[in-house]
Formats: C-alpha cells, structure tokens, sequence
C-alpha cells in the first residue's frame, strides 16, 4: 500500500464510515465513523511520501513500532495514543491494514474488553487458542493483542486467562498469576489433561 486511495478504500470499507476534509485543506483526509464522527484514519502527504496516523491500541502501539522504522509516534497528534505510518513501501500491506483494523476497533469499541468477555465464555473443562480468542472477540487478525491482554488481566478469577493456550496448545512457560505450573494445576483440577506442557487441542478445544 503506497497511496492515499489505497488507504481511503480500505477505511472506507469499514461498516458506517465517511470520508471528510476538515481543514479545507486537500491534503489532509480523514475518514471517520458516522455518528460518533471520531477520526480513525488520517491521510496526508509529508516529505514526499502519504502518511496515515491511525490511533493505536497501547498493548500493541511499542511492537510496530519497533518492528517497522517507518511506523512512528504520531505527526501533528497525540504521540501516546497515535502512531503515523509512512507508506514508503516498506511496511507489507497486511500489517497496515492490521494497524488501521486496530484503529477502527479503537475508536468504535474496546478491543479488550471483548477479548475478556471472550475468554469468559471457554467453558471449564476447555481451552482455546489465541486466535479462537481473537475471532471469538471479533477479529481474527489480533491475537497478539489476546496475549497482551491476558497479561494484564485485573480480575483472573472471573476472566480464566489459564484456559488459553498458543496454536500448538501449549501452556505458558511461565504462567503470569501465580508462576510456573499454576496454569498446569488449574486447568488438571477443571478435568483437562495436560501432557507434557501440553493439551490435546482436538479433545479439549472449542
């Protein structure tokens, strides 16, 4: 993804989105939800290249931005809260689009919230991957976010954090509340058999 339209035609491909130039200026274009009229995605062009500032998700805002030298705190906002994405092509389109699908997600719900209101819902007895965890909440696409969520879960009796397990349905190394074997013990005493580190994903998955 190297252009303006490129980027709009995804924003807009959103549910109930628009397009607005706000500072009667053509080169700054956002396109934002309907009724809450909150931004989601900026576009301009800066130094030569389209830039595109979405608002970012904090669990998730430090690894693109270490992970790509053109994803960088905010131009013109919020550093803390957005991030500006230069389109010089180095940056695949897959993980744009996962940015601006996080900054869609920020800005109409709380991608958090649903992730725990989705663990909530592994019955005892079961388990599941963190990406079930990620399309039980809604979008399949962030399931690190799942992971980074968990670990800063605030209330792990009611949100069974201990039920979720990586795609080869191995435990944690070192499960965050309590310590090494405690997820291993919660999930044995709620009848799931753990061999190895591991749970058979067929058996015991949802």
């Amino acid at each position: 993804m190297k252009t303006r339209e490129e980027a709009i035609e995804y924003g807009l491909s959103f549910p109930d989105t628009y397009k607005d130039i706000p500072f009667h200026d053509d080169n700054w274009v956002l396109i934002r939800v309907k009724g809450s009229k909150k931004a989601f995605l900026w576009t301009y062009e800066r130094d030569g290249f389209i830039n595109l500032n979405v608002k970012v998700n904090p669990e998730t805002r430090d690894f693109w931005r270490m992970h790509y030298d053109s994803v960088i705190p905010a131009y013109h906002q919020n550093k803390e809260h957005w991030s500006t994405i230069i389109l010089d092509g180095s940056i695949p389109d897959d993980a744009v689009k996962v940015m601006i699908d996080e900054s869609y997600d920020m800005v109409t719900d709380s991608p958090t919230k649903r992730i725990y209101e989705a663990v909530k819902q592994i019955p005892k007895g079961k388990v599941a991957t963190y990406g079930k965890v990620a399309e039980m909440a809604g979008n399949p696409k962030m399931s690190r976010a799942v992971g980074n969520a968990l670990h800063k879960n605030p209330d792990p009796e009611n949100i069974p954090c201990h039920r979720v397990l990586n795609s080869k349905g191995e435990l944690a190394a070192e499960f965050v509340f309590g310590g090494k074997d405690v997820q291993a013990e919660r999930l044995i005493a709620e009848g799931v058999e753990v061999v190895d580190g591991k749970v058979d994903l067929k058996k015991y998955g949802i």
